[in-house]
């Protein structure tokens, strides 16, 4: 039986985390959880299903009241404040930690649980993002302690599995093409929240959602491609593929290509990733290959700039990809609360990398540095206009 710590437990990934678990109780164990507090009740009642010796709750405010709700469960210790999710990530007696966080807040975590030996399964992309380097250098010679649980990246692995490498030629990255799919710059200038909020494939928290909506999402997803594999970004691929039931491709070589599919459901490179190298004898429904063909698009690059923009500030390394992180986020964040049309995100984090003085990632500290500039001077573009 393997144990399991689940960071980001109340989130869209930690709560199929624990679906996945909830179907399998003879092979996990849940021994750890953590959340920002916000979803008391969701938090509260995985705490007394599961029953974890450790709980971490990042919002100090909450935790009181979560505290005393808790109150008769026995056997729960509680891990309270900013650092909560790193401290779990390291302490509890886990065999693997699921990383489920969003955004740059997941780097921490995952140096620390890598660091204390356990088996990192990572759905969150930034960590790699941000600090691929540092994240690649503490599994030399153990490439399985970090699988990979975005869809893409899942679908790789498996693709990859038993292949030699010097056969690869290239890879493909798949994504639906977001909500706005053969809208026109002009028209996504017009796009509403609630619009980019409708993702046709994928029920998503809402800031990968909007990631999904400006094709930022597969730009992330070319530069963890890039650490995970060992690839150069020459032989990463995107395409578009509305059905989304072709997760990624391989071609090697001899002119062969390695397709994995699947219906589009986070449960299965969730269990992939958690039960790895097994697979478990239930998972997700067949793919209905008769219902409709497969097509795949290129990329509108003057419509979604945002993917030739990861490209470019991959190749740069440093502490460009941070920085691009940063401003991302911030700028999701305004265009959610109104304060800016869509098209304005990507504009904005353009702007800030443009003017970055870069560093070398030597620590987490260069890319914390890095990633405070960023922000502050996307608040300031967003301010300006």
């Amino acid at each position: 039986m393997r144990s399991i710590t689940i960071l980001g437990s109340t989130g869209s990934i930690g709560t199929q985390a624990l679906d996945v678990v909830r179907r399998h109780p003879e092979r996990f164990k849940i021994v750890g959880l953590s959340a920002a507090g916000m979803n008391q009740e969701l938090l509260v009642g995985q705490a007394r299903e599961f029953l974890p010796p450790f709980i971490a709750i990042a919002d100090e405010n909450a935790a009181a009241d979560i505290k005393a709700k808790l109150g008769q469960v026995k056997g729960v210790e509680l891990i309270i404040g900013p650092d909560a999710a790193e401290i779990i990530a390291a302490k509890t007696d886990a065999d693997f930690v699921l990383n489920g966080l969003v955004g740059s807040a997941g780097l921490a975590p995952t140096l620390a649980a890598l660091q204390a030996g356990k088996t990192v399964a990572l759905a969150n992309k930034e960590s790699l993002v941000v600090g691929g380097e540092l994240v690649m250098d503490l599994v030399k010679g153990e490439p399985e302690r970090l699988l990979p649980v975005d869809s893409e990246h899942a679908a790789l692995a498996m693709a990859l599995r038993h292949e030699r490498r010097e056969d690869l030629k290239r890879v493909v990255i798949t994504g639906s093409g977001g909500p706005f799919r053969g809208w026109t710059r002009s028209e996504l200038g017009r796009a509403s929240v609630k619009e980019a909020l409708q993702h046709p494939v994928w029920s998503m928290g809402p800031k990968i959602t909007i990631d999904s909506a400006t094709l930022m999402n597969k730009g992330l997803e070319v530069i963890e491609a890039h650490h995970l594999f060992d690839l150069e970004y020459s032989q990463i691929h995107v395409l578009i593929h509305p059905e989304g039931q072709v997760h990624a491709l391989a071609e090697f070589r001899d002119g062969s290509l390695r397709a994995e599919l699947a219906t589009a459901d986070m449960r299965l490179p969730i269990q992939l990733a958690l039960a790895w190298p097994e697979r478990l004898p239930d998972g997700v429904g067949p793919v209905p290959l008769t219902d409709r063909p497969l097509t795949f698009e290129p990329i509108d690059r003057e419509a979604f700039p945002a993917v030739d923009l990861a490209y470019r500030v991959g190749g740069l390394g440093l502490t460009f990809p941070a920085v691009m992180n940063a401003a991302n986020e911030v700028a999701v964040m305004a265009f959610l609360e109104g304060k800016i049309p869509l098209t304005r995100i990507v504009e904005i984090v353009q702007s800030v990398v443009d003017e970055h003085d870069p560093a070398s990632v030597v620590s987490i500290v260069s890319i914390e540095r890095a990633d405070h500039w960023a922000r502050q001077r996307a608040v300031e573009i967003i301010e300006e206009r």
